[in-house]
């Protein structure tokens, strides 16, 4: 019987890699995403949400419900960053990096609760938030910090395993929005995806620097 995977953040470059690792390994994926057309590609179900918005989240679940009955993978890789001093930054900047990195994941998370399997493994996209507590990422590293402190709280509560990646960089588009340049050593969205997998093969739980 093929295994089910939820992925949040599939229309991005790493959600999207990691879907179609997924797919390739004869999984069941379900998509999901603010742009549907990005998931097009992926074969299996794909479902749309604004992962800020606690209705499209919770229409978004009542979705993916009809499309499986319990969820052995789940990812939640959605993201965004913006750079602005604390003293410039107004509320609807700071609530949408929140919104994206940590409220969105709590939603996901809760709104998704009743179908993970009793050996259901969670992932969640973190940073080297410690590096980054720089002038300007008060939101980003604030809400990177706070997903860790989610995950941790998710794992006792659940008694699944839950693991946080922590990657140094990647090349997404995420990057354009950083106030610095991608570093010489970086990871392809690919290669993080078959270290992600790697993880869920070894049962990693905790953090997972990569």
């Amino acid at each position: 019987m093929n295994q089910n995977a939820l992925i949040w953040g599939a229309d991005g470059g790493i959600g999207g890699a990691f879907a179609r690792l997924l797919i390739e390994r004869d999984w069941n994926v379900v998509a999901v995403g603010r742009h549907f057309e990005r998931m097009i590609e992926l074969r299996g179900a794909s479902v749309e949400v604004d992962v800020g918005d606690p209705f499209s989240v919770q229409r978004a679940a009542s979705a993916i419900s009809q499309e499986v009955e319990e969820i052995h993978l789940w990812l939640y890789s959605v993201g965004d960053i913006y750079a602005k001093p604390v003293s410039q930054m107004e509320l609807a900047d700071w609530k949408r990096i929140l919104d994206a990195n940590l409220t969105g994941a709590y939603l996901a998370t809760q709104a998704t609760w009743h179908l993970l399997a009793k050996d259901a493994h969670l992932f969640y996209l973190g940073a080297l938030h410690e590096r980054l507590r720089l002038p300007g990422l008060s939101a980003y590293a604030a809400a990177k910090a706070g997903v860790e402190a989610l995950a941790e709280v998710v794992r006792k509560e659940s008694r699944c395993k839950v693991c946080v990646v922590r990657p140094a960089a990647v090349d997404t588009p995420l990057w354009k929005k950083a106030p610095f340049k991608l570093p010489p050593h970086h990871l392809k969205p690919a290669e993080l995806a078959v270290r992600i997998y790697q993880a869920y093969q070894d049962g990693a739980q905790g953090s997972l620097d990569v």
